[in-house]
């Protein structure tokens, strides 16, 4: 029933930005905690950043300062905001909520 719709992936110059998106239908979104995960070449999928219903946050440190998570409880949408964006932030992004992953949108920096 839960169904998960990224965007916002691209290819972005190190030190620009992108915001992706996911909107999320067939639950009740307010009440849940929604996060970002990523997975580079090679590596294991990590924990970007999560919000809860309340709006608490967490980031992993790699991305503290440069990277903003928020939601829209109408919309039933998170958004990541990735500014001074590096190289090694190249990766697929992962949009999850409730257990349910997205399929993931691809962001390639290059340095």
């Amino acid at each position: 029933q839960v169904q998960l719709v990224e965007s916002g992936g691209g290819l972005v110059q190190a030190g620009g930005s992108l915001r992706l998106s996911c909107t999320v239908s067939g639950s009740v979104f307010s009440i849940n905690t929604v996060g970002w995960y990523r997975q580079a070449p090679g590596k294991q999928r990590e924990l970007v950043a999560h919000i809860t219903s309340y709006g608490s946050t967490v980031y992993a440190d790699s991305v503290k300062g440069r990277f903003t998570i928020s939601r829209d409880n109408v919309k039933k949408t998170v958004y990541l905001q990735m500014n001074s964006l590096k190289a090694e932030d190249t990766a697929v992004y992962y949009c999850w909520f409730a257990s349910v992953w997205g399929k993931g949108t691809l962001v390639t920096v290059s340095s």
